[in-house]
């Protein structure tokens, strides 16, 4: 499946991804010593032997009944042993001490016509053929500045990892998309964010934040290849013991971090160290990139914490959303303050504040609605309740996920666990769907729009296919919203 898509905008990913050495002897003992190779959740119990003991006697078992019925068959000697006698013979025959002899008048390596000699190596026939192979490779590994790059958290059985998808389109409209490199991660992940922060130095970086079933946050160079660890690690496990019998697991972890799955990420795009994180132990958290801190914990929740988003226009404006029915507004300069409160009717599952407004947005719930609110109808008492813009029956059930259009106003998308995707025009607070489409994803849980292409819409869900919906070739949007559509269309599905 997919859980997260994160677009990158164009021309800010390295032409060249540079690919890491593997690591050396002394470095993954060193990993496996610190534990960096482990599961921060892997905490081994005597259940899980007593279910390995019995795994390994019914293996056992069935190996004996194998051979039994080989036995049986015919198939394997009455002698459980193989004579030496019989091994020697074998041996003698194969002659093995004159096996480096060759025969002076044949040459293993020679055509019978001599060898060749060429002048250079660009006309030598089998070099050259491996120069094109690498020049091809080499054309395939770079990223052009023109190149949309998209980033996909994915799970598949036991395996975790970010795919990065290049989406190649050529002056005559044609397309291409395939995925460029991925990255093996350990966690299951749940959310993604890129940022820009330099972590390395310079003007600008390219990293990907990830968050998963476990309570640490995970910074990966998105500009490196086969990269084995991540660049920079935000809470965790300081310290696991094994469960004991009669006796519950221990865990220590790390200064002021998540002490469970982390839900939702938001990147703070005017202060590019800043990162908020949602959690399922209640709390939202505002970390330091640069130092590796959690500068400031809020516990404004009663239950576990769904989405966190940054106003685009008043970066220190930060919203959340939970379980416990409720979504908070704080200003991260005074978290002190309690701050304003809109209830709900169900379970928030996703949040986004209007870029084209700093006043509005929009909550998607797992009963199917979606409401709107304006943050100016407000009331610093606690006790009155301010009542939503509107409210949407978008879906048959959960809305999972929602994005505003960067470049269009008023445009929103939503995609539901109905597996349908829908389109709205949220003109003067009364929503109208404007398109819908039924995508090969199964259960919407992730869908982004692009920053670089008004109206391309990238979806994501149960089925682990990855689809680019150009919205603008329904006939409905294009009459709507084709002025904004100044580039030519793609449509992609890819497995």
């Amino acid at each position: 499946m997919i859980t997260a898509i994160s677009w990158i905008p164009k021309g800010v990913s390295k032409s060249l991804p540079s690919v890491v050495e593997p690591p050396s002897k002394e470095e993954i003992e060193e990993m496996i010593k610190s534990g960096a190779l482990e599961r921060s959740g892997d905490i081994e119990s005597e259940e899980d032997d007593e279910i390995m003991d019995a795994d390994a006697a019914k293996q056992d078992v069935t190996i004996a009944r194998a051979l039994a019925a080989a036995d049986a068959l015919g198939k394997t000697p009455k002698n459980s042993g193989t004579s030496f006698m019989d091994i020697t013979d074998g041996l003698k025959e194969l002659d093995m001490d004159n096996y480096d002899d060759e025969d002076a008048g044949i040459d293993i390596f020679s055509k019978g016509l001599g060898d060749t000699y060429y002048t250079s190596n660009d006309v030598d026939p089998y070099l050259k053929d491996n120069h094109d192979d690498d020049s091809e490779e080499l054309e395939d590994m770079t990223i052009k500045a023109e190149d949309s790059v998209i980033v996909c958290a994915h799970n598949e059985d036991y395996l975790n990892r970010l795919e990065v998808w290049i989406l190649e389109e050529s002056e005559d409209g044609d397309s291409n998309m395939f995925v460029h490199h991925d990255i093996i991660i350990p966690e299951f992940p749940l959310c993604t964010a890129w940022l820009d922060c330099p972590l390395k130095g310079g003007e600008k970086g390219n990293f990907i934040a990830v968050g998963s079933m476990e309570p640490s946050i995970e910074i990966w160079d998105l500009d490196i290849i086969d990269e084995v660890q991540p660049f920079l690690v935000l809470g965790g496990v300081a310290e696991k013991k094994k469960k004991k019998k009669g006796k519950k697991s221990s865990v220590k972890y790390k200064k002021d971090s998540h002490t469970d799955a982390v839900l939702d990420l938001a990147w703070n795009k005017e202060y590019r160290n800043i990162l908020a994180s949602a959690s399922a132990d209640k709390l939202v958290k505002i970390w330091d990139l640069t130092s590796g801190e959690c500068n400031i914990t809020m516990e404004h929740h009663t239950d576990k914490v769904q989405a966190v988003a940054w106003n685009h226009h008043e970066p220190q404006v930060l919203l959340s959303g939970s379980f416990d029915h409720s979504v908070v507004m704080k200003d991260g300069r005074i978290p002190s303050h309690a701050g304003f409160k809109w209830s709900v009717t169900a379970d928030v599952e996703s949040l986004a504040w209007d870029p084209h407004t700093n006043h509005s947005f929009v909550v998607s719930l797992e009963d199917g609605t979606v409401q709107g609110f304006d943050v100016r109808t407000a009331k610093s008492d606690s006790a009155s309740e301010s009542k939503p813009a509107f409210t949407l029956h978008a879906h048959d059930r959960a809305v999972c996920t929602i994005s505003y259009n960067p470049l269009v106003p008023n445009l929103l998308a939503t995609g539901s666990e109905d597996k349908m995707v829908k389109l709205w025009d949220l003109s003067n607070n009364q929503p109208s769907c404007v398109a819908s489409k039924n995508p090969i994803a199964g259960a919407v849980f992730t869908i982004s729009f692009s920053e670089d292409r008004p109206l391309l819409l990238a979806i994501g869900g149960s089925k682990g296919k990855l689809e680019l919906w150009d919205t603008s070739s329904d006939a409905a949007v294009s009459r709507k919203f084709g002025n904004y559509h100044s580039h030519k269309s793609v449509s992609k599905t890819e497995a």
